[in-house]
C-alpha cells in the first residue's frame, strides 16, 4: 500500500492499532502520573473494550487491521532492528551496555514484552544471573513500561505527501514513536512504501510533533495544531517538506491554549464528512490565531516558504477551505454536557467512511447530535479505554482510505 491518506473520512481499508497488555498492568497509584495516566485502568476489561472496538471497525468495514505487537514481533526477527530498539530503550536509564546481552538472552517474544511493557532488575536477573547493576532496587526498571501504546494516532501521520514521524513531547513516551518507526522503514509490507516527510535527515533533535495534531482538511491542505504536545519549529520543517513535495498547497499552523483539554488538535474537532464538522462548542471560535504555509519558490534543492498570520478564527479558515460547512457540537448544544463529554473525548471520534463513526457509548448527548445529522455512529463501551484520556480516533491510525 502507498502510505499516504488524502482524507479523514474515505471509507477505511487499513489500520493500525494495539490491544492494551502488560503494560497497563504495570500502572500503580503511584507511578500513573510519571507514565502520563489519570487512572488505573482494568486490564481485563480494558481488552474486551478493545476487542469489541477491533469487532466494530472489522463488521462495519471489512478493513484490515494491523496489530502493533505481530508486526513488532516480524520486525525484531531482524537482530540489527532489535538491537538498535533494545539500545534506545536501554538509554533512558543510562544502561545501553546491556543491549548485547539481553538480545542474546531473551526470545524474540520476551524482547518485545521488555519494549512495550518494561522489564525490572528481578525479571532480568531471572535471564541474566550476573546482572551487572548492583546499585538499583530489584523492582526498579531497566526499561519503563508504555502504557499510552494503545493510542496509536499520536506516534506518527499519515498526510497526502507522506509520513511524519513523531518526535514526542514527554520523554516517556518517545520509545513509542521508535517502536512504530522501526516498523515502517523495517517491515517487509512497508518499508518501501513509506515517503518520510519528517523528521529532517541529520536533525538529531528535532522539535516535537505528534499524530493527534495533524489533521488533513482536503488533498491540497493540512492543519497541523500548535499545543502543548507540538513545536512551531516542527510545524515549519513539516510544511517545508509537504510543500517541497508538491502534493499539499496549504498547511495551516492552528495555534491552541497551552491546556490539558486542548492536548492536540483533534481533540479541538474532528472531520467527518467533506463539509461536516464535530466540534467542542466555541472551540473554533475560540482558536483566534491561525498561520498560513505557502510555498513562496522551489530550485532544486532550494525550498522557500511563505508564512502568513491570519487574523481570523479556526471557524474562518474552515469554511474557507470546506464549501458550504455544517458543524455539529458535542453535547447536543448543551454546555455542561459539552465539558462532561469533551472529557471523554466527545470530539475524538473515529471516521470510518464518510459520516459513520465509531463513538465512545458514554458521550450520548454528542451521539444524539450526529445522529440527528444523518451521521452513522457505532457505539463502543469505554469506561476502562476512556481513564487514558483518548478517544476512537486516539486508538487508530489509519494506513489506507479509499480515495475522495
Amino acid at each position: 500500500m502507498d502510505l499516504r491518506l488524502n482524507s479523514e473520512f474515505g471509507a477505511l481499508k487499513a489500520v493500525l492499532m494495539h490491544r492494551p497488555g502488560r503494560e497497563i498492568d504495570r500502572l500503580t497509584p503511584y507511578n500513573k502520573e510519571l507514565l502520563l495516566f489519570e487512572d488505573v485502568p482494568y486490564l481485563e476489561a480494558m481488552q474486551r473494550e478493545h476487542d469489541y472496538f477491533t469487532q466494530v471497525i472489522k463488521q462495519a468495514t471489512g478493513a484490515r487491521i494491523y496489530g502493533l505487537h505481530e508486526l513488532l514481533m516480524e520486525t525484531i526477527s531482524d537482530e540489527k532492528v532489535l538491537f538498535k530498539l533494545m539500545e534506545e530503550a536501554l538509554s533512558v536509564s543510562r544502561l545501553s551496555h546491556l543491549a548485547e546481552s539481553m538480545v542474546a538472552r531473551l526470545s524474540t517474544s520476551e524482547c518485545s514484552t521488555a519494549l512495550m511493557a518494561g522489564i525490572k532488575v528481578h525479571e532480568l536477573k531471572r535471564k541474566i544471573p550476573k546482572l551487572p547493576v548492583v546499585d538499583l532496587m530489584d523492582f526498579a526498571y531497566i526499561i519503563p513500561p508504555s502504557p499510552n501504546l494503545y493510542f496509536q494516532r499520536d506516534t506518527a501521520a499519515l498526510t497526502p505527501g507522506g509520513m511524519i514521524f513523531s518526535s514526542m513531547k514527554m520523554e516517556g513516551r518517545q520509545r513509542e514513536a521508535n517502536i512504530v518507526r522501526a516498523i515502517f522503514e523495517n517491515h517487509p509490507e512497508f518499508m518501501d512504501n513509506n515517503h518520510k516527510i519528517y523528521p529532517i535527515d541529520g536533525h538529531n533533535s528535532p522539535a516535537c510533533i505528534e499524530g493527534g495534531d495533524v489533521i488533513i482538511i482536503s488533498d491540497k491542505a493540512v492543519a497541523i495544531g500548535n499545543s502543548e504536545r507540538t513545536d512551531e519549529k516542527a510545524i515549519y520543517h513539516v510544511a517545508k517538506s509537504l510543500l517541497a513535495e508538491g502534493t499539499v498547497e496549504r498547511v495551516y499552523e492552528v495555534h491552541l491554549p497551552k491546556q490539558r483539554n486542548f492536548m492536540h488538535l483533534d481533540t479541538v474537532f474532528t472531520i467527518l464528512d467533506e463539509n461536516l464538522v464535530l466540534t467542542y462548542p466555541d472551540a473554533l471560535e475560540a482558536v483566534l490565531k491561525t498561520s498560513l504555509y505557502t510555498l513562496k519558490s522551489s530550485d532544486n534543492d532550494q525550498v522557500h516558504i511563505k508564512r502568513t498570520v491570519l487574523k481570523e478564527s479556526l471557524l474562518t479558515v474552515l469554511e474557507k477551505e470546506i464549501p458550504y460547512l455544517e458543524i455539529i457540537q458535542l453535547g447536543n448544544g448543551n454546555k455542561e454536557y459539552a465539558l462532561r463529554e469533551q472529557w471523554f473525548d466527545g470530539a475524538n471520534v473515529f471516521a470510518i467512511g464518510p459520516r459513520r463513526v465509531v463513538s465512545y457509548s458514554r458521550n450520548k448527548y454528542t451521539n444524539r447530535s450526529l445522529r440527528d445529522a444523518g451521521v452513522e455512529v457505532l457505539e463502543i463501551p469505554s469506561s476502562e479505554l476512556s481513564r487514558g484520556l483518548g478517544g476512537p480516533r486516539c486508538m487508530t491510525m489509519p494506513l489506507s482510505r479509499s480515495s475522495i
